[in-house]
């Protein structure tokens, strides 16, 4: 069950922080990410890979996207 951060109806940067902040404590595995736009869907996937994490899957969510990042 991957770890869950909601950061729907929040701009930037604060999806980016909560995402970083979320991997810094899992430090593996996977992460569901959700978010409402392209902005932050960018940064966070710029943000989460510049950590070594993956972005293994991006799909339409309602207004925005759920984002699966993952790191082994």
């Amino acid at each position: 069950m991957p770890e869950t951060v909601d950061a729907s109806g929040l701009s930037c940067p604060q999806p980016v922080i909560m995402t970083l902040n979320k991997i810094k404590e899992v430090d593996k595995g996977e992460i569901e990410v959700f978010v409402d736009t392209d902005t932050s869907k960018e940064n966070v996937s710029r943000a989460a890979q510049s950590q070594g994490w993956d972005v293994a899957e991006i799909t339409k969510s309602g207004t925005g996207y759920r984002m699966l990042i993952k790191k082994e």
